[in-house]
């Protein structure tokens, strides 16, 4: 049973649902669109006509997913109960996980912990959620793409499983909230930096919207993470450490706002999305973003060129989102120019691997996180900047991005 308060949040998704399906969202309903929200639905719906007519454009793209799919397939569901490590709480229900950036200082007696910016402690990966929960979202998110563009049944019913195993079945659910997660042994349990490590749950929305209509997805299964995502939800919006979250100036707060954004879409909070969207302006672009175009904030990193990559993919999300909301942020700039397509073009002719990147950056820089980037911006903006970057990368490998999948893209 659910605490009446709960029950109240649970009913009032409930309503809200249907109203965004009955009225607030016609055109959606009208053309028969998943109702996904960080991925592009027209773009979803675009690419299943393709493929259903026989198009060979999005050939590559398609074959790589279903090449994910079949090995996603074969995967054992993960979960909470998998870690051997009972968390502060006593609950092995509850999240737990290190953070990353954090080793052993073996000039302290009493075996404390400092930080090293970027360099990633292998400990922080054995015998956690964080990992298993990655996997879950990606391998979700996969399958159901797999069924919303075949129909193959197979495909949603694995996802159905994966789904059940760490959200809902009893013997093995995770509780919803992070109270423990990026914790530093002797002297944090738990950190508002650990949600960086489940922004992925936005995946999984998506992938609950893609089994709409599967057999394989009872009512009563989506019942459930209505349910979980409003307990979520209500821990993730009033909690210290989901506020803690919010009130980060740099990409973790951008991407507390994809998170969170996407998760009250969900349960039928729009009102909370729609501001959540338009504070970005202010909030997010505005401050995060000079007029040149630098993220001062990601350039000051040991990882600058990877965490500046990762808060305008935050901040794209946050635009793509926007779309289906009246809200645009795409075209959005301040009086002194400060824009996502001002960020991108600072980032863009570091497509070249042959330009050195002028700040620091201790590991092996993944350029296909750009490519990505621009091939879904190009599509907006339409200047010769972005196209030109695109060009850096192989031709092959831009074809088979699932990104072409899920959104705009400028090959499309």
């Amino acid at each position: 049973m659910f605490p009446k308060f709960e029950l109240a949040l649970i009913l009032f998704s409930l309503f809200s649902q249907q109203a965004l399906i009955a009225g607030a969202a016609p055109a959606q309903a009208a053309e028969n669109l998943p109702r996904v929200f960080k991925a592009n639905p027209r773009a979803l719906a675009n690419a299943k006509i393709q493929r259903t007519a026989g198009d060979s454009a999005l050939k590559p793209a398609f074959d790589r997913l279903f090449s994910d799919a079949a090995r996603a397939l074969k995967i054992e569901p993960h979960s909470v109960m998998d870690k051997h490590q009972v968390p502060p709480s006593g609950d092995k229900h509850d999240y737990v996980s290190l953070a990353p950036y954090y080793w052993e200082d073996p000039n302290s007696p009493k075996g404390g912990y400092v930080r090293r910016d970027g360099e990633h402690n292998p400990a922080a990966v054995a015998d956690n959620d964080s990992e298993g929960l990655k996997s879950v979202c990606a391998n979700a998110q996969t399958l159901a793409l797999a069924y919303y563009f075949s129909g193959d049944e197979t495909y949603a019913a694995k996802a159905a499983e994966i789904l059940r195993v760490w959200f809902l079945d009893s013997a093995t659910k995770m509780n919803p909230n992070l109270n423990f997660g990026q914790g530093i042994p002797g002297q944090v349990t738990g950190r508002p930096q650990g949600l960086i490590s489940v922004d992925c749950l936005a995946d999984a929305v998506d992938a609950i919207g893609l089994l709409a209509g599967s057999k394989s997805w009872t009512a009563a299964d989506q019942k459930g993470m209505l349910g979980w995502m409003t307990r979520w939800f209500e821990w993730l919006t009033t909690s210290e450490i989901g506020l803690g979250e919010a009130a980060a100036k740099n990409n973790h707060g951008t991407c507390y706002d994809v998170h969170a954004t996407v998760i009250a879409l969900f349960i039928g909070n729009t009102d909370y999305a729609r501001k959540t969207v338009m504070d970005a302006r202010a909030v997010r672009i505005a401050r995060q973003i000079e007029p040149d175009g630098r993220q001062p904030l990601e350039l000051a990193r040991t990882r600058s060129l990877h965490y500046s990559l990762k808060n305008l993919h935050g901040l794209i999300d946050l635009a793509t989102i926007g779309e289906n909301l009246g809200v645009d942020l795409w075209n959005y700039a301040t009086p002194d120019g400060r824009s996502i397509s001002r960020a991108l073009e600072f980032l863009a002719p570091y497509a070249n691997q042959k330009k050195k990147w002028p700040y620091q950056q201790i590991d092996k820089v993944k350029y296909a996180e750009l490519g990505e980037l621009l091939m879904q911006a190009a599509a907006v903006y339409r200047r010769n900047s972005l196209s030109d970057g695109l060009k850096c990368f192989a031709a092959d490998e831009l074809a088979a991005s699932r990104n072409r999948l899920l959104f705009k893209t400028e090959l499309d």
